[in-house]
């Protein structure tokens, strides 16, 4: 599990560096031939895992309600983001892990809904859902990388 928090841990400092070195428009702006963007794709990584590794489990989630309806599978970006939200955001980026690993030392994990991915991955356990969550960041981290080529800079 170490190694696996570690990897998120790498992953998320390149999305806080794109946070803080890329401006609000160029965050939220949607290319030609693309459906969301560079903040919906971060934000979307903070809820995902919450949903993969804290809802499935029947633990509460360190995210609200609100990010989770505005953030999660099947949602697409609605063109804003206050400065509160980014802030949240970034600190949430690396305190959801941190929470994660203390709960996860602490035997919190006892149980899981089996969840079936969207890439017909099932998961049936916590350890299943971080490796799988791993997958999901890399993607995302590609998708990044493709808006970032694509936006107008």
């Amino acid at each position: 599990m170490e190694y696996l928090l570690d990897n998120s841990k790498q992953i998320r400092k390149i999305l806080l560096k794109i946070l803080d070195e890329t401006p609000k428009d160029l965050l939220l702006e949607i290319p030609k031939n693309f459906n969301n963007n560079i903040w919906w794709n971060i934000a979307h990584v903070v809820v995902t895992q919450q949903l993969l590794v804290y809802k499935f489990s029947g633990m509460p989630m360190l995210v609200s309600d609100e990010m989770v309806e505005k953030y999660k599978k099947g949602t697409f970006p609605d063109g804003t983001a206050t400065d509160e939200e980014i802030t949240q955001i970034k600190d949430l980026l690396f305190s959801t892990l941190k929470q994660t690993e203390k709960d996860y030392k602490a035997g919190n994990f006892k149980s899981y809904t089996a969840y079936t991915t969207s890439l017909n991955i099932t998961l049936s356990n916590v350890v299943e859902a971080m490796k799988f969550n791993a997958l999901h960041e890399g993607i995302h981290i590609g998708a990044i990388l493709a808006l970032k080529r694509n936006i107008t800079a």
